[in-house]
């Protein structure tokens, strides 16, 4: 059971990832291949927080929450919108992958290229539930990606905002047509992803360290994440984040260390096989 506890606390991230990729995938129809780098800066906030300006945990967590909701705010302007309404759909994939190298430049730059210790936010005595031990910062870590998980979920589904929100992304045009403040909207979508990667800044960084290459290996399993789980579905990047953890976990305690990777990426290949929109994606209709 503490190999379950382990994938799920991982899994939790890669989980938090592919949220961060929905919210504005949902929003304004553009992968953020950068989002995991926000994530990454958020850790570095939650550690110079805490840390460097000894601050309690609340004013840290809003700290990081509001620096890298910036940050996102200022990626959208430069990075996303002078692409929009562009029929080259692959420029917002090209800008964003160049604004997560120019974070990490920064990050390193800033903050160095030595991991750094973020202080968990709670006791870091092991705690031994349903016959498994777990920390108690990864407990909250899985409990609160999962109120995150859902909750989003359910905004997007059964909330004025959220149908927009998924009509802005199918066509921004009618969607603009019919009253819908599409830039308002991606705007927001930013600064929501941006807002709660720095919020989960704290306990991210509890549990991986704030590293400046962070963002590298949280980027390709949340990718992994979304496309099990189906991109545009909340709930499926939820449950493909921590499947993709507990094969990862498992896979290193049964197989080796050398070769959870492979095992992901192996599972990964197999249900775009078999599922290619992913377990809950659904097929788009389109009247041509």
């Amino acid at each position: 059971m503490t190999t379950v506890w382990a994938g799920l606390a991982t899994g939790a991230i890669y989980s938090l990832i592919a949220i961060g990729y929905n919210i504005v995938l949902l929003a304004s129809g553009t992968f953020n291949f950068a989002h995991a780098q926000l994530l990454m800066v958020g850790t570095f906030l939650a550690y110079t927080g805490a840390v460097t300006f000894g601050l309690p945990v609340l004013p840290t967590v809003l700290l990081a929450a509001a620096g890298v909701a910036v940050i996102a705010l200022v990626e959208e302007r430069v990075a996303i919108r002078p692409l929009l309404g562009r029929t080259d759909s692959h420029g917002t994939l090209i800008t964003t992958v160049g604004a997560a190298t120019i974070l990490d430049g920064l990050a390193a730059a800033i903050w160095g290229r030595q991991p750094l210790t973020v202080p968990p936010v709670l006791p870091d005595e092991p705690l031994t539930l349903l016959g498994g031990t777990v920390r108690p910062v990864d407990l909250a870590l899985i409990g609160f990606t999962l109120v995150v998980g859902v909750g989003l979920h359910l905004w997007s589904r059964h909330t004025l905002t959220g149908l927009a929100s998924l009509a802005s992304a199918e066509d921004r045009d009618a969607a603009s047509a019919r009253g819908i403040n599409v830039r308002l909207l991606g705007v927001g979508a930013f600064a929501v992803a941006g807002a709660v990667a720095g919020v989960f800044g704290l306990l991210v960084g509890a549990r991986t360290y704030a590293v400046f290459d962070l963002g590298h290996s949280l980027a390709l399993f949340g990718f992994v994440a979304i496309a099990i789980g189906g991109s545009g579905s909340q709930l499926g990047g939820l449950i493909g984040g921590f499947a993709t953890g507990l094969v990862y976990a498992f896979a290193a305690r049964y197989i080796g260390a050398a070769y959870p990777q492979i095992v992901v990426f192996g599972v990964f290949l197999l249900i775009l096989f078999l599922r290619p929109r992913g377990l809950f994606g659904a097929a788009l209709e389109r009247r041509v």
